[in-house]
């Protein structure tokens, strides 16, 4: 079982989609969550200092918790000046971070200041070992892979999103695929993010553009009737990924799984090289 938390109000709501699965347990903190069972009310402040030095004690909170946990938080939430805190108290945990990046073209004042800090701290702490690993994923890299999305289904939407794709990822983590050669990314490799696969290509559409990438991870869902009797189904995918870029510093590997859906799948970019905070500016003027 994995244990989920959510941290401020966006990366509650992301973390209650997790709440339909059985193999979770879920904890949400954030100010508008009332303090009870696996919730928890965070007090709110003017500057980022005050929270830093208001952290609750928690340790009753997390009595539960599980050994693997992974937790949400979107970078320009104040709450987010929690964070450092809060998983100091289950440091002896394995800890996967999501970062939620918002626009950062229109943040202005105290929220562009905590989410350029949060954006480069929280990396320089998976790269050091404090987290198992950080992944990065853009509201706005995945507005582009929705597209017209209605304003009133935005966030449901986008959260919507984030969920399934980090369920399916648990889903292959914990289960053995049908054929493929699925390696353990280095230990030095904590930075990542998630692309969607279009499955005849094998083209990815990233959720977020990772700078540098060292290692490739193709997850890839293939419909029971297609894997009972397409007869050289395998070759087809392992050429394609064979004309992918690769060198020594760039190394692919790939698993396939059954579904009763149609076909599906994801790719997991991996690095040990900071983000840096200009990287969607410089791809937007390109």
């Amino acid at each position: 079982m994995i244990s989920i938390i959510g941290i401020g109000n966006a990366g509650c709501a992301i973390a209650s989609k997790f709440q339909s699965q059985k193999n979770y347990k879920v904890y949400k903190l954030s100010n508008s969550e009332k303090t009870k069972a696996k919730s928890y009310k965070l007090q709110s402040f003017d500057s980022p200092e005050d929270y830093e030095q208001n952290v609750p004690d928690l340790k009753m909170f997390f009595d539960d918790i599980t050994d693997d946990v992974q937790v949400f938080v979107v970078g320009s939430a104040m709450s987010s000046n929690y964070v450092l805190g809060v998983l100091e108290q289950i440091k002896d945990k394995s800890i996967e971070l999501f970062y939620i990046k918002p626009d950062i073209e229109l943040l202005t004042g105290i929220p562009k200041l905590v989410e350029n800090v949060m954006f480069g701290v929280l990396q320089e702490y998976a790269r050091s070992g404090v987290f198992k690993s950080i992944t990065l994923l853009s509201n706005l890299e995945i507005e582009k892979y929705l597209d017209n999305v209605s304003i009133k289904n935005y966030y449901d939407s986008l959260n919507t999103t984030i969920f399934s794709t980090v369920h399916y990822l648990n889903f292959f983590t914990y289960t053995e695929p049908e054929i493929g050669q699925m390696s353990r990314p280095s230990s030095v490799n904590r930075i990542r993010t998630i692309g969607m696969l279009n499955i005849k290509n094998l083209n990815e559409k990233w959720l977020f553009e990772l700078d540098s990438p060292r290692e490739m991870c193709y997850y890839i869902c293939v419909n029971e009737e297609r894997l009972e009797n397409e007869a050289g189904l395998h070759k087809q995918i392992v050429d394609k990924l064979k004309s992918k870029p690769r060198n020594a510093f760039r190394k692919i590997s790939y698993g396939i799984w059954e579904t009763h859906l149609n076909d599906f799948g994801f790719c997991v970019a991996h690095t040990n090289a900071i983000q840096q905070q200009n990287t969607l500016d410089m791809l937007e003027q390109e």
